[in-house]
């Protein structure tokens, strides 16, 4: 008996140390173990993709962790998926801009139609290429690695795009950028950079969203959350940035809002740990 409770302890404490202040929902299908992006389109499901090196498909998982879904994206590849957006029609969007190296010069986002009303095993993507004006070598110099990205949200007929720091020495800066959600090939235009924290690892941005009614946006990090409010207009860093530490240490990926105060997370799976999804209240 003291055994089995001396083993329940240390389980509880490797859950809390994992988890912090998020609400475990359920563990992802394993085909998910390196998930990148989610969306709700619809309550009670969520739309997932995976990074490179996984299939060009999206899946539909329900918040029991059941996979219902999985559809095939034509005239899309996986160079690198890392998040996914949706706008007010119920389109989709995959942000294949994910760039370690800062090296491609292949950047795109891929728009589907609402992927709930798809009946087949296919669905179909345009494709919205878009270059960084300001990245003038690839790869640009250590101190300037700052245009990898795995962020992305819709607002008012653009993409947002946050970039993702591996500059050398960290910095931890982040630059906002925007293209128009339609098909087409065109230069980012350069919004506004913003420095969430100047720790690395922890303090670089990983997802994003914006809540349904627009008035805040959610920036993730590793084991951080950064929103945004009370801003005016498309640069929501004139806003209020409100930092809240999730004390959460798995490898965190993928954010989305399900109404104005709540936000579903996961972690890619690493180990014996990650592969879940979460849920974090705004009204802690």
């Amino acid at each position: 008996m003291t055994k089995f409770i001396g083993i329940l302890i240390f389980v509880c404490f490797i859950s809390c140390s994992q988890y912090g202040q998020l609400t475990y929902v359920t563990k992802l299908p394993k085909k998910l173990k390196e998930n990148s992006g989610m969306v709700v389109v619809r309550e009670s499901k969520v739309w997932f993709i995976a990074d490179n090196g996984n299939p060009d498909k999206i899946y539909e998982v329900n918040l029991d962790g059941q996979l219902l879904k999985e559809l095939k994206v034509t005239n899309a590849k996986n160079g690198d998926w890392e998040d996914l957006s949706k706008d007010d029609k119920g389109n989709i969007y995959i942000a294949d801009f994910g760039n370690n190296a800062n090296k491609r010069k292949d950047l795109v986002i891929y728009k589907l139609p609402n992927p709930d009303i798809e009946k087949g095993e296919k669905i179909n993507a345009e494709k919205i290429k878009f270059t960084y004006p300001e990245q003038k070598n690839f790869p640009p110099d250590k101190h300037r690695l700052l245009f990898d990205a795995e962020a992305l949200f819709y607002s008012n007929d653009y993409l947002y795009i946050i970039t993702k720091n591996r500059t050398r020495p960290f910095t931890g800066e982040a630059l906002i950028y925007k293209v128009p959600s339609s098909k087409g090939s065109y230069k980012a235009q350069y919004v506004n950079t913003f420095t969430p924290c100047k720790e690395k690892g922890t303090c670089q941005v990983t997802a994003a969203d914006v809540s349904p009614d627009g008035k805040k946006i959610a920036v993730l990090g590793y084991g951080k959350l950064w929103v945004f409010t009370d801003f005016v207009g498309e640069d929501f860093t004139q806003g209020k940035m409100t930092t809240i530490d999730l004390q959460a240490n798995t490898q965190l990926e993928s954010i989305c809002f399900t109404d104005n105060e709540t936000l579903l997370l996961s972690d890619e799976q690493q180990g014996i740990t990650g592969r879940n999804l979460y849920s974090y209240s705004l009204k802690n």
